[in-house]
C-alpha cells in the first residue's frame, strides 16, 4: 500500500463512513454567488456561434407575440360592431315609432334631418353620444349588427392566430437545437477538462461532486437556455406591446394600472435576494448528496459486512435534511413571487375597471374598448410575473453555471514540453535522483529517494504500510510531479518527455483492479488498439484466466456491469494481468498484482509473469515477500526513504529491516502489548 493520499484540501472535509479524502461543495450555507453578471455575460458567450438562430429565434419571437397583441383589440371591435349595430337599431326603431302613422322616409334621408324635426321627447331619450352615431345614418332602410364584418374580423382572427402558434412554434424548434447544441459544447468541454486535471484534484473530490456538475448543473443551464431566452423577449415584446395598445385605448386608465408597477418591482427585489443564497446552497448539497449515494452504492457490500448501515443512512439524512431546507427556502420564496403579483394586478384591475365604468357612462369609451383594455390589462400582468419566473430561474441557472465554470477554470496538469523526446526503442534504464515528493504542501512523502535500475532488472519494492511504495509508481508514470529532483528512463528526465509517452512504456497491474462496462474481450483488448480475437485469447490463456472465462456465460462475450461484481475479485485480477499480456510494454509494474487469488492461481500466475517479464525491467510492490526472492534487486523503504537495497540473499544475511519483515511472516502472529520486539518488526 501507499503512504496515503491527502485527508484533506481547501475545501471542507463531509461526514462520511469511509476514511479519507472527502471535499466538500463549494456552495457554503448562505453564500451568494460569486459574480452573477460574470457569470451570465460568460454563458452568453457559448451562444456566439449561433448568433443567427438566437436572431432567428428573436424575430420569430416578437412576430408570434405582436401577432397576439393585436387580437384582443380585434375582439373588442367585433364587440363594438355588435353593440353599434344593436344600438342603431334600437335608435331606429325610437325614431320610427315617434314618426306619425304611415309616415314615409325618403331615399337619403340622415339621422340629423329626423333628429332635428324629433320631439323633445325623443331627443331626451337619446345619450349625446348616441345622437352622433345617428347623425350620419342613412334612415330610410333600418340598420342593424353586420354580420360580414363580424365575420371577416373573425377570419382575421383565426389567421393571426394560426400565425402566431406557427411562429411561437418555428422558434421553439430552433430555440431547442440552439440549447441542446450549448449542453453539448459544455458537457464535451467538461469531458475534456477531466482528462486534464490533475490526479490530486479527484484525490480531494468525491465522485459524485464532479458528476453532479456534469448532469444536474449542465442539466439546469439547458433547461433555461431552451425555456426562458426565449421567454425573455416574449415578456419583454408583450410588455411594450400591450403597453403601447392600452394607451391607444384611454390614457387614463393605463396610468391607473401603471401605478401597481412599482410596488411589484419592490416586492420582485427583495424575494430575488432573499431566494438567491438558497439555491447556490440547493445546487452545492445536490452535489454532495450524489456524492455520497454513488459512494454507499459502490462500497454497500463493505457497509453492510461492517453493519454501518446506520452511518450511511445518518449521513444521508443529514445531507438530505439541508438540501431539503435549503430547497424549501428557495421554491417557498420564489413561489411567492405569482401570487403577490396576482394580488398586486388585481388591486390595479379593480382600479381600471371603476374607471372604465365611469368613462363609458361618460361616453368617451365604447364597451368593446373597455373589454379589449380589461383583457390588455390581464395579459399585462402575466409578463411582468414571468420576468418576476425567469429572474429566479436566472439565478438557480448563474449558480449552476458559476460551479461548472469553477471546474472548467481549475488549474490542469503542466503542459508537455514542446519537442518533448519520442521513445524508439525502450532499454528500460529507469534513475531516481533525489526526489522529494508530497501530496500536501509541507508534508513531504518521499524523502530523498535515490536508486538506478538497469534495463531488464526485475525490482521489487517492499515496505510497511505508508512507506510511499506506490507513490513511487505515481511519480514514475507522471500522475505526480516530484517536489524536486529527477527521474530518468533511459537517461531521459520523465518531465522533459510527453505523459503520453512515458505511461506508453508501461503496463500496470495495480491492486484496486478496474473493468469497465463491457464484454471481457472488450476489457482484455483495452490493453492494446486493434487487439484480435486471437490475441486477446492468447493473453488470457497466458493469465491462467481463459478456463474461467470460458466456463462463464457467454464466454468472452459475457458483459460486466459497471462495478464488474459478476465475477469474483480473483477473476476480475486475473483479466488486468491478461490485459497487462497483451499491452506487450517494454516495462512492467506489479502493484499487489495477486493480492486477490488464491495460492495455486499465484503460483501459476508468477510463472507467467515471470515468462512475461524476461527481457523487460519490472517493479514488483508486494508485501507477501515470497513472491519477490527471485528479484534482481529490492528496494526496502520505510517513511519515505530507502533505507536497504540488494537481493533477497544479500538482504537476508544483513539481518536487517528487510530480514525482520520476511521473517515476520513465517511466525506465530505477535500480542500486541506494546513489547519493543513487536513494535519493532511492524516496522514502528
Amino acid at each position: 500500500m501507499s503512504a496515503q493520499r491527502p485527508t484533506t484540501s481547501t475545501q471542507s472535509i463531509r461526514p462520511g463512513f469511509f476514511p479519507g479524502p472527502r471535499g466538500g461543495p463549494p456552495g457554503a450555507p448562505g453564500e451568494k454567488a460569486q459574480d452573477f453578471k460574470g457569470t451570465i455575460l460568460r454563458l452568453i458567450g457559448y451562444l456566439r456561434p449561433f448568433w443567427l438562430q438566437i436572431g432567428l429565434v428573436l424575430v420569430f419571437a416578437i412576430g408570434s407575440t405582436a401577432f397576439s397583441i393585436v387580437t384582443p383589440r380585434i375582439l373588442g371591435d367585433v364587440t363594438n360592431t355588435v353593440v353599434s349595430g344593436y344600438s342603431q337599431g334600437r335608435l331606429y326603431d325610437q325614431i320610427i315609432d315617434d314618426l306619425p302613422a304611415g309616415a314615409e322616409i325618403p331615399p337619403g334621408t340622415t339621422g340629423a334631418q329626423l333628429l332635428a324635426e324629433a320631439s323633445p321627447g325623443v331627443l331626451e331619450g337619446i345619450p349625446e353620444a348616441q345622437r352622433e352615431a345617428v347623425a350620419g345614418m342613412d334612415l330610410s332602410a333600418r340598420h342593424g349588427i353586420d354580420f360580414d364584418a363580424i365575420l371577416r374580423k373573425i377570419w382575421l382572427l383565426v389567421a393571426l392566430y394560426v400565425v402566431s402558434a406557427l411562429l411561437s412554434y418555428i422558434q421553439a424548434w430552433m430555440m431547442a437545437g440552439v440549447s441542446q447544441r450549448v449542453t453539448y459544447d459544455l458537457r464535451d468541454g467538461i469531458s475534456e477538462k477531466i482528462d486534464k486535471l490533475p490526479l490530486r484534484y479527484f484525490d480531494s473530490r468525491t465522485h459524485g461532486e464532479v458528476l453532479s456538475r456534469v448532469t444536474n448543473d449542465v442539466e439546469t443551464i439547458s433547461q433555461t437556455l431552451n425555456q426562458s431566452l426565449a421567454q425573455i423577449v416574449t415578456s419583454v415584446t408583450m410588455l411594450i406591446g400591450i403597453l403601447v395598445m392600452m394607451l391607444t385605448i384611454s390614457w387614463e386608465m393605463t396610468l391607473v394600472a401603471l401605478l401597481v408597477l412599482p410596488v411589484s418591482m419592490v416586492l420582485i427585489r427583495l424575494i430575488t435576494k432573499r431566494s438567491q443564497p438558497y439555491f447556490v446552497q440547493q445546487q452545492a448539497l445536490l452535489g454532495q448528496l450524489n456524492g455520497h449515494v454513488e459512494e454507499m452504492l459502490s462500497g454497500h457490500a463493505v457497509i453492510k459486512a461492517f453493519g454501518a448501515e446506520h452511518k450511511s443512512i445518518e449521513t444521508f439524512k443529514a445531507v438530505n435534511a439541508r438540501l431539503y431546507g435549503s430547497a424549501w427556502r428557495a421554491q417557498f420564496l420564489s413561489g411567492l413571487m405569482f401570487p403577490i403579483m396576482i394580488f398586486v394586478g388585481n388591486l390595479g384591475y379593480v382600479g381600471v375597471a371603476v374607471l372604465g365604468g365611469w368613462l363609458a357612462i361618460d361616453g368617451r369609451l365604447r364597451i368593446g374598448d373597455i373589454q379589449a383594455f380589461m383583457q390588455y390589462l390581464s395579459q399585462f400582468n402575466q409578463p411582468i410575473a414571468q420576468t418576476a419566473s425567469i429572474a429566479n430561474v436566472l439565478q438557480s441557472t448563474a449558480a449552476a453555471a458559476e460551479r461548472v465554470f469553477e471546474f472548467l477554470d481549475e488549474a490542469e496538469e503542466s503542459p508537455d514540453p514542446a519537442g518533448a523526446p519520442v521513445a524508439v526503442e525502450v532499454e528500460g534504464a529507469v534513475e531516481f535522483e533525489h526526489v522529494i515528493f508530497g501530496y500536501l504542501p509541507g508534508q513531504t512523502v518521499i524523502k530523498d529517494f535515490s536508486s538506478s535500475i538497469l534495463p531488464g532488472q526485475r525490482v521489487a519494492i517492499v515496505g510497511p504500510t505508508g512507506a510511499g511504495k506506490t507513490t513511487v509508481v505515481n511519480l514514475l508514470m507522471r500522475f505526480y510531479d516530484p517536489d524536486s529532483g529527477t527521474i530518468r528512463i533511459d537517461g531521459n528526465p520523465t518531465d522533459q518527455m510527453s505523459r503520453s509517452d512515458v505511461r506508453s512504456q508501461f503496463a500496470m497491474v495495480l491492486q484496486d483492479s478496474w473493468l469497465f462496462n463491457g464484454t471481457i474481450e472488450e476489457n482484455i483488448a483495452y490493453g492494446k488498439e486493434g487487439a484480435t480475437s486471437e490475441e486477446v485469447r492468447a493473453a488470457a490463456t497466458a493469465a491462467h484466466a481463459d478456463h474461467f472465462i470460458r466456463s462463464l456465460p457467454g464466454g468472452y462475450s459475457m458483459v460486466l456491469n459497471e462495478e464488474a461484481d459478476n465475477i469474483s475479485a480473483g477473476e476480475k485480477q486475473l483479466l488486468t494481468i491478461a490485459r497487462a499480456m497483451l499491452a506487450d510494454a517494454p516495462m512492467l509494474i506489479f502493484d499487489e498484482a495477486t493480492s486477490s487469488v488464491d495460492t495455486r492461481t499465484e503460483a501459476l500466475i508468477q510463472e507467467a509473469m515471470g515468462r512475461l517479464m524476461q527481457g523487460r525491467t519490472s517493479f514488483v510492490i508486494a508485501h507477501r515477500l515470497s513472491t519477490i526472492r527471485n528479484a534482481d534487486l529490492i528496494l526496502v523503504m520505510k517513511d519515505g526513504n530507502i533505507i536497504e537495497q540488494g537481493t533477497h540473499d544479500e538482504l537476508m544475511e544483513q539481518q536487517g529491516f528487510y530480514a525482520d519483515l520476511y521473517a515476520s511472516q513465517f511466525t506465530a502472529p505477535v500480542a500486541v502489548d506494546g513489547g519493543e520486539e513487536a513494535k519493532r518488526r511492524i516496522g514502528g
